[in-house]
């Protein structure tokens, strides 16, 4: 593989988790809209009949947040924070993309940054008596954007060390 064509490789696989942090970003803003939608869809197939349990989690959820947003909208604020560091961590790996090798750290930390959301999901989870099922969906994300990072951490080790080829 010539050094042309790994860093292009390196910049898909950055090019993807930015575009996986950037929707992760955008659609926490409106949580409340999506879940109400979510739960409406749900109902409108046949999963409530083939997953009641996550149809039934997923109803919880929708009326939780509309009972909370009609009372104390200001709670909502602290997901608009959770949006904005989905977004800020987007603009983060700018930095590898334009030049991995010099920024090979912002790599290692988002790799990092993976495999700390399985012990939070399961901590912090297991605290807020999130089900099960649903932990692994979260942990889900950080097994997923693990995955382009790897690659490009190792094509990009390989560019540092044969940069001519």
């Amino acid at each position: 593989m010539t050094a042309r064509r790994t860093l292009l490789s390196i910049r898909i696989c950055i090019g993807v988790l930015i575009f996986g942090l950037f929707v992760s970003g955008v659609t926490a803003f409106p949580l409340r809209e999506e879940l109400a939608l979510g739960s409406n869809l749900l109902h409108a197939t046949p999963a409530s009949t083939w997953f009641p349990d996550a149809v039934a989690w997923v109803d919880r959820l929708s009326h939780a947040l509309t009972d909370v947003g009609a009372r104390y909208p200001f709670i909502a604020y602290g997901t608009d924070w959770l949006a904005y560091a989905h977004l800020v961590l987007a603009v983060l790996f700018l930095g590898p993309l334009v030049n991995p090798v010099r920024n090979i750290w912002v790599i290692q930390f988002g790799v990092i940054a993976c495999a700390g959301i399985i012990p939070l999901a399961l901590i912090a989870g297991s605290i807020r008596g999130i089900p099960l099922g649903w932990q692994l969906i979260d942990m889900s994300f950080g097994v997923i954007g693990v995955i382009p990072l790897a690659i490009a951490w190792r094509l990009t080790r390989r560019l540092e060390l044969h940069p001519d080829r």
